[in-house]
């Protein structure tokens, strides 16, 4: 969690309670325990809220899956390369340039389209 360890966390707190005070500390620990509940009664209720839009699926979903922890790009990298689906049929090999290719689309003498909007 952003690099802080435990001992660098318990140095914070004993930093904290020593600015806060004692006269403080249990207004300011109530006040974090009523901020730690609204944030887990915020993240249950997404959930319920999208375990009800997505009704019987919800639980069809792997959502380990699409934990982004699980992202490497070196593995979809070679997973795509090892790929041995064949290539679509449509994709003709390149013979001429692209130049070429539009010289010989546009017939001689012919004016070639213009969009007057677009200038």
């Amino acid at each position: 969690m952003f690099g802080l360890t435990p001992e660098k966390l318990l140095i914070i707190a004993v930093i904290a309670a020593f600015l806060i005070g004692p006269e403080r500390l249990p207004q300011y620990a109530a006040k974090f325990s009523q901020f730690i509940r609204s944030m887990r009664d915020f993240a249950n209720g997404a959930k319920a809220r999208m375990k009800e839009e997505m009704g019987p699926e919800f639980d069809d979903v792997d959502w380990k899956k699409l934990d982004p922890r699980q992202y490497d790009p070196r593995r979809i990298v070679r997973e795509a390369l090892m790929d041995d689906t064949p290539a679509p049929s449509a994709i003709k090999p390149v013979t001429q340039s692209a130049y070429a290719q539009r010289k010989g689309a546009l017939p001689s003498g012919s004016v070639p389209p213009f969009d007057a909007e677009a200038t």
